[in-house]
């Protein structure tokens, strides 16, 4: 099945931007070597699904393995699929080789409709208005093996964007806007 982009987003500028993106954050750039192969592994809370691969290689972002991201990061309320900012993947990546844990990350959200965000915000003032789930640029997850305070720990150290920690939820929230913490 092929993903389709909302917002009328093209493949080609879909794929242009990805090859770009690495090097717009210095802290990714410098943390992450252009040679380095890229691999995650997902495991899917709400649909039960797992997916490992390899998403970055030989210096290049892997078009088909983005869109397999895409599809398994999507809403599962909606089904609607949005293009995954690859920074958001590669500081996944980096949170990962940082704790030195190689398990599955726990993924509790990741895209999300606007539909889908308007329902949570009426249920939780938790949830922002102008969400960066929207944009594809911010992930829920956690770290099987490791506590999510040293995995929140850990990404606020890397200073990469917004870090959210939900302690009674047991998981954090990863997001490529400003650097901030709550």
């Amino acid at each position: 099945m092929k993903p389709q982009y909302s917002n009328n987003l093209s493949r080609r500028l879909f794929v242009a931007s990805a090859l770009i993106l690495p090097f717009s954050s210095n802290a990714i750039a410098k943390s992450i070597s252009v040679n380095d192969k890229r691999a995650l592994s997902f495991y899917h809370t709400h649909t039960d699904k797992t997916l490992s691969i390899t998403y970055y290689q030989e210096g290049a972002y892997i078009a088909s393995a983005l869109d397999k991201i895409n599809f398994f990061l999507g809403d599962f309320r909606t089904g609607d699929i949005y293009p995954i900012e690859p920074r958001l993947l590669d500081s996944v990546y980096l949170l990962q080789q940082k704790t030195g844990v190689d398990n599955k990350f726990e993924i509790i959200s990741a895209y999300r409709s606007p539909k889908t965000n308007e329902k949570l915000r009426k249920k939780s003032s938790g949830v922002a208005k102008k969400s960066l789930h929207m944009q594809g640029q911010a992930i829920d997850i956690r770290l099987r093996g490791l506590a999510t305070s040293k995995l929140r720990d850990t990404a606020i150290a890397m200073k990469m964007g917004g870090v959210g920690y939900y302690k009674r939820s047991n998981f954090i929230h990863l997001d490529m806007g400003r650097v901030r913490y709550w």
